[in-house]
């Protein structure tokens, strides 16, 4: 499984907006990583940020 579909599904699993720093230590992966799937993401219209630095799926 990509990073990508790693933060995806955390997102949905949460059932709430995240900050990244959340959704790393959720996923074991390390921030940075967490920052490039989330800027992917968003790209691609699958995520969202309700208020600044938070996500949430679409």
């Amino acid at each position: 499984m990509d990073n990508q579909s790693i933060v995806y599904d955390a997102l949905i699993k949460a059932g709430k907006p995240m900050k990244s720093a959340e959704i790393a230590s959720v996923t074991g992966l390390e921030k940075g990583e967490v920052d490039k799937a989330i800027k992917a993401l968003k790209v691609a219209d699958k995520i969202v940020s309700p208020k600044m630095c938070f996500y949430s799926v679409r």
